[in-house]
């Protein structure tokens, strides 16, 4: 049976980031196809978890293949629900995954700041994809309330890799979100949210966990 590799990138970042061409030149290297598709769309402003969900399932080859996703941050937290939607996905690989996101982030813009948000119904958001600010809909925070990690219990086969000095999604996410789930394997790392100086480690230990060559 045929497996499918797809990799899905961060919140505000694209195919191009780092880390997305790290590990796509390590399947390069092995000879292994790694589909990574575009979640911004074309359409950044209009971005939802949703959207991104219902972009990366219509990426699934057909009902035969198994699909391992590779998911970045909020890639990370979108794999994880597709994971629980799709009997397809048979692995997940999260780095430094989102659970949690919005009670993360939207403190860190301030009370005034979000309420300006819902009022005016966009915000700039700085896209480090784009290299510049792009205004994001309300609707991308009204979306993502949905997205509970209580909701995801399929029991499957799930390696995390966090930085223990991530300041984006702090370790205690992963850790709170493996430790009611046996299934999950959680790996600490000496890194931040960029994940950035482990590269290494993180190739070794999707490699391991995927049996890739």
């Amino acid at each position: 049976m045929t497996t499918q590799f797809i990799y899905l990138h961060g919140f505000a970042s694209s195919p191009k980031s780092a880390k997305a061409q790290n590990i796509s030149d390590r399947f390069t290297q092995i000879q292994t196809n790694l589909k990574i598709p575009d979640l911004n769309a074309g359409d950044f402003s209009h971005l939802t978890i949703t959207r991104q969900i219902t972009q990366v399932a219509a990426e699934f080859s057909n009902d035969t293949a198994s699909v391992v996703l590779i998911g970045s941050s909020l890639g990370g937290l979108t794999a994880a629900h597709l994971g629980e939607r799709y009997l397809q996905v048979q692995r997940l690989v999260l780095l430094a995954p989102a659970f949690g996101f919005l009670s993360h982030w939207l403190p860190k813009l301030g009370d005034e700041e979000v309420k300006r948000w819902q009022r005016e119904k966009y915000l700039m958001i700085y896209h480090y994809g784009e290299g510049q600010s792009l205004p994001l809909s309300y609707d991308f925070v009204k979306d993502a309330a949905q997205y509970q990690e209580e909701l995801l219990q399929r029991p499957i086969p799930t390696l995390i890799l966090h930085g223990k000095h991530d300041e984006v999604i702090p370790i205690e996410a992963s850790r709170d979100f493996a430790r009611s789930r046996p299934w999950i394997e959680l790996v600490e790392l000496e890194d931040n949210h960029a994940l950035g100086n482990v590269m290494e480690e993180i190739w070794q230990a999707i490699r391991l966990f995927c049996q890739l060559p």
